[in-house]
């Protein structure tokens, strides 16, 4: 693993920490896999379970990723919806957030990322942002009592599947305002959900005029993170299926003018794609070496010191 802070944009990955722990197994596939940046999970992706943490585990990381120059983020489980018509859902939802900022917290996470969910509520769209200011606001307040150290909240526009609530860029304006500006809700930019969404990030222009676009709808400095996933659909086809960088139907080059854009600089990028565990050879983790390695190819340098 090689120390974040000499680049642009770090590169990194969602990394696995069942078995050994944030540590043992998180930062050993790091440092695997060559990353500069990592991503958990601290619950059960697709379940309400909200477990307690280790405190040693969770110090022993903080401090090593500290040690490493390394950024750390927690993403939230998938189920989380403030735009359910389910008050149990929304409960939960509440609770399940609580827990990713707090456990995210815990370990020095950067920021904590959601996905924006889908307005399920009878008075559509509108409903769903009303819940969402209800819901979130609260756990907003809260993070502003965890302190300057306090992760930021990451909104992840989803692939625009169903009655979704905020998949194009343009949707987050409405989605931020709802949130009134917190100065801790910033964005996680998923380039296979932007595809998906309808920016077609493969044609010349493309990757910029999406990038303008999220800072014209959320502002300035609130992209925060990137995960960097190829596509295997083309663009438009609101289906999230991330495959493995120059692989897909987004390709490689976009993602050299990705991280040249002034909206990108110092944002890490982290990769969501086919580990390669159920290839034939069964070498876990070679194809995200291979992912990281060709986006580390692909960044823009650092602007030389002068003199």
């Amino acid at each position: 693993m090689t120390t974040a802070a000499a680049h642009r944009n770090p590169v990194g990955a969602h990394v696995p920490v069942a078995g050994r722990g944030l540590v043992g197994t998180g930062l050993a596939y790091a440092e695997k896999v060559g990353a500069e940046a990592v991503q958990v999970f601290v619950a059960n992706p697709r379940g309400w379970a909200t477990p307690a943490g280790n405190p040693a585990q969770d110090e022993a990381f903080r401090a090593a990723c500290a040690e490493r120059g390394v950024p750390a983020y927690v993403h939230a489980p998938y189920l989380i919806n403030f735009g359910s018509g389910l008050a149990a859902t929304r409960e939960q939802s509440v609770g399940s957030l609580r827990h990713s900022l707090l456990r995210g917290h815990a370990i020095g996470a950067l920021g904590v990322v959601v996905h924006t969910g889908s307005a399920l509520c009878a008075d559509g769209r509108t409903g769903a942002l009303a819940q969402l200011r209800a819901d979130v606001l609260p756990l907003l307040d809260e993070l502003d009592g965890l302190g300057p150290d306090a992760p930021w909240l990451l909104l992840e526009p989803t692939a625009g599947q169903g009655s979704s609530l905020c998949s194009r860029m343009g949707d987050l304006a409405e989605y931020v305002e709802a949130l009134e500006h917190h100065p801790r809700v910033g964005v996680c930019l998923d380039t296979c959900h932007a595809f998906a969404a309808g920016h077609d990030l493969a044609e010349p222009g493309g990757v910029a005029a999406m990038l303008d676009e999220l800072v014209a709808a959320a502002g300035p400095g609130r992209l925060r993170l990137i995960h960097a996933n190829d596509s295997k659909d083309v663009a438009g086809a609101r289906k999230d299926r991330h495959e493995n960088i120059g692989a897909g139907h987004i390709g490689a080059e976009p993602f050299r003018e990705l991280m040249a854009h002034p909206a990108t600089a110092g944002v890490p990028l982290i990769i969501e794609t086919p580990d390669g565990r159920h290839d034939p050879d069964r070498v876990e983790g070679v194809r995200h070496a291979a992912d990281i390695a060709r986006l580390k190819d692909l960044r823009a340098p650092l602007p030389q010191a002068a003199g």
